[in-house]
């Protein structure tokens, strides 16, 4: 049943149990997209895992290799050993192949939220799934990583967002990131709303938000560069500790400007189809906008990621980055 969960909550007449056996414990459907697994006995230092995927509708290769990982696990090659809660996101957005229906998911997660309509109330629905989550697990560790795609290439294809939060990531965490062949991260430099960002700001859960590569449909994502990320959740799964790699290993980024769409007149000085990461010399004229006029680069070099000029008015466009330390590993 877990090997076909995900299909069955993409088809609105699928009849999907409601619960049942898995290896190592149960699992039981509270709602549309939503998949709680409970092991018979978790392993002492497992964590409360949220995995998630699907925030944005046409980012499939996460849903795909998350569909993997549960297939195993039905299928008796692994032991459940971890409470873990598995949320498939903006249902209506998968099942129409695109980014969103009317509007981006994955700036909705605050708990003062007044927004409404179908995506606002997915939001309110996930954020309360996940509250009740981490209380029934109180006492264990808090653990959250979104799987994610980015619409376009990257010099660094796999790649993490830190949010920002006060809660602080711990060395194991690089470690594992690191051992799961993630080539890059990004510190977020304030509060973004976004899914990995609630978990954090809200619980002080260890939170990542996972770009895997690029947006492609279902069916033509080539899963095997993503071999190690299907490893480490399936460890995760099973209640064990990851393969673990030196954090140095991968390249370490801030953000040091965001660039906001403030006019309809707005667009991006660089194609679009610049990948992400890509390096622009001081005095290069990055955007032009109508209200707040051009923005050029100063006098330190700066990466974009994230580029997109056709975003509603007031949200952003671009992160501009530049590279730090690593962080230290004990």
């Amino acid at each position: 049943m877990l090997a076909d969960w995900l299909e069955q909550s993409l088809n609105e007449t699928a009849s999907t149990p409601r619960g049942g056996e898995i290896p190592g414990g149960r699992f039981r459907v509270p709602g549309p997209g939503l998949l709680e697994l409970m092991p018979v006995k978790a392993a002492p230092e497992a964590p409360a895992l949220v995995l998630s995927v699907g925030i944005h509708g046409n980012e499939t290769a996460p849903i795909e290799l998350l569909g993997a990982s549960l297939a195993r696990l039905e299928a008796g090659l692994m032991t459940l050993g971890s409470p873990v809660l598995v949320i498939l996101g903006n249902l209506e957005a998968i099942r129409a192949g695109t980014r969103f229906v009317a509007t981006n998911l994955n700036r909705l997660f605050r708990r003062d939220l007044a927004d409404t309509g179908m995506e606002a109330d997915r939001a309110r629905t996930l954020m309360h799934a996940v509250d009740a989550f981490f209380e029934r697990h109180a006492t264990r560790r808090r653990l959250h990583y979104d799987l994610h795609t980015a619409i376009r290439g990257s010099q660094y294809s796999r790649f993490a967002v830190e949010p920002y939060a006060d809660a602080i990531t711990t060395p194991e965490q690089w470690q594992w990131l690191a051992g799961a062949d993630i080539q890059a991260v990004l510190h977020q430099h304030t509060h973004s709303w976004t899914f990995s960002h609630y978990s954090k700001h809200y619980h002080a859960a260890q939170a990542f938000t996972l770009e895997l590569g690029r947006a492609l449909p279902f069916g033509d994502n080539d899963l095997a560069p993503l071999a190690p990320m299907g490893r480490m959740l399936d460890t995760l799964l099973a209640g064990q500790s990851p393969a673990t790699a030196e954090a140095s290993r991968m390249a370490f980024f801030r953000v040091e400007h965001e660039l906001i769409r403030h006019a309809e007149d707005f667009r991006l000085c660089f194609d679009d189809d610049t990948p992400n990461f890509t390096e622009f010399a001081p005095g290069t004229c990055l955007a032009e906008d109508a209200q707040a006029g051009p923005f050029t680069v100063g006098e330190t070099a700066l990466r974009v990621v994230f580029p997109n000029a056709n975003v509603e008015l007031g949200a952003r466009a671009a992160l501009l980055v530049t590279a730090t330390q690593a962080p230290p590993t004990s």
